[in-house]
């Protein structure tokens, strides 16, 4: 590329602002930073590999699994709460041996048809002195439209126990459980409501 000299005109101009122009003193603080040596030291080899343990998508050394979910496991988070109901009655009700009172099947519902259909099946259901409903959401399918947001497996899954724990279903429900498997398993809560006044 060829360097394009000044104009008498450009030349006049620049050397207008060159005449205005003071130089500027490096401060004691910037001299000194400028001034440091900030190179680091290189690690050693063997330390970087123990610091990433997948190069390229293999493991280096031994096996481990890669799983990029970072939220827990809906089912793992149920598990693990309290258990608010009587001992006995929870253990029966783990095992399938409680039978429902009622049951909404919300398969094939859009999160917008859902969550009011939820609302009002869990309300009616208490104001009628039920205490046992299934709550039946399917597993989900395993979709991937190509979008730059990924799409979760079971979005009814998911948010159903979600739903139950916000007002005004909070007040009346007292434990959530994964239903047996004979009553739907993993697609399936158990929601067990607290007696009717």
């Amino acid at each position: 590329m060829k360097r394009r000299r000044l104009t008498a005109e450009d030349q006049e101009l620049w050397d207008r602002v060159r005449a205005n122009t003071q130089r500027m003193e490096r401060s004691n603080l910037e001299a000194k930073l400028f001034d440091q040596d900030t190179s680091l030291p290189a690690p050693e080899p063997r330390n970087i590999r123990k610091a990433h343990a997948v190069v390229f998508g293999k493991p280096a050394g031994k096996k481990h699994s890669v799983s990029f979910d970072l939220a827990p496991a809906i089912h793992d988070h149920i598990r693990q709460a309290t258990v608010q109901m009587d001992q006995k009655s929870f253990v029966k009700l783990k095992r399938g041996k409680l039978k429902p009172e009622g049951k909404i099947d919300l398969h094939g519902m859009t999160l917008d048809r859902a969550h009011p259909a939820l609302t009002g099946f869990v309300m009616n259901a208490h104001t009628q002195g039920k205490r046992l409903i299934l709550v039946v959401t399917g597993k989900g399918k395993q979709r991937d439209e190509g979008g730059p947001i990924p799409v979760r497996h079971g979005v009814l899954r998911h948010q159903v126990p979600q739903w139950l724990a916000m007002q005004p279903m909070k007040s009346v429900v007292l434990q959530i459980a994964q239903a047996h498997i004979s009553h739907g398993g993993g697609g399936a809560y158990y929601v067990y409501l607290r007696r009717h006044r």
